[in-house]
């Protein structure tokens, strides 16, 4: 235990910039912050992709971050060295919700705080931006009123589409786009995709019920949610 003791008093010596209790320190307050992060993204998800592991990176994130802005101190110089050694890591996976974008750079920002030994800035900023978060969620601010829908159709491709359907969309729809047309079972049917929005009073499977009546009774599709899933 000497010996371990010693050696720590020697490392710290050839640092000269900060002790272990300063890296233990950061480490944990990092971690505990980061863990208040990870739960409130989890509390306040509400779509269909839940990925653990991209909770237990933004814990990882936070800490990493934390570290490297220790590393980097006040020095310029170590700042600009460590940039160029990160600009050649490239990441290919897509964030599927720009809402994940903004929790990474939550907490990213508190690692950096924390890193820099701004903890009070770090605690505070944690909490309310977490109880922020939350209530949003919770009030369900900036929900629209009628959500945005998607409306696949399939018809023997020799039915001209143009015109087919307005009777029906225009009983049930306030509006309707035509987003895509796409051939499927090898060039037997035609694939529509509507971007819709129903009508306060309108039924979806009376909606469903009439467009099969003129498809031939083909597949059709009513997609709700859909900006938070992959189609």
């Amino acid at each position: 235990m000497e010996e371990f003791t010693a050696l720590l008093t020697q490392l710290e010596e050839a640092t000269n910039v900060f002790t272990v209790q300063d890296v233990v320190l950061v480490i944990i307050l990092s971690f505990l912050l980061a863990l208040i992060i990870a739960e409130i993204y989890k509390s306040t998800y509400r779509g269909a992709s839940y990925s653990q592991t991209f909770v237990q990176t933004l814990v990882l994130v936070s800490m990493v971050v934390a570290i490297i802005m220790l590393i980097v101190g006040s020095n310029i110089a170590r700042a600009f060295t460590l940039l160029g050694a990160l600009s050649i890591i490239r990441f290919r996976n897509a964030v599927k919700e720009t809402r994940d974008v903004g929790f990474i750079f939550f907490a990213m920002a508190i690692g950096m705080a924390v890193g820099t030994r701004f903890f009070l800035l770090a605690i505070i900023s944690t909490l309310l931006i977490a109880f922020l978060v939350w209530v949003m969620v919770k009030m369900n601010m900036f929900a629209k009123d009628v959500k945005e829908q998607l409306l696949k159709i399939r018809l023997p491709a020799d039915i001209p589409y143009s015109t087919l359907f307005e009777d029906i969309f225009n009983k049930y729809l306030v509006r309707y786009d035509l987003m895509a047309v796409e051939t499927v079972q090898a060039g037997m049917l035609t694939e529509l995709v509507y971007g819709i929005e129903l009508k306060r009073d309108s039924s979806p499977q009376d909606l469903l019920t009439d467009i099969r009546r003129l498809n031939q009774n083909h597949k059709v599709v009513l997609i709700t949610g859909y900006q938070e899933v992959d189609l």
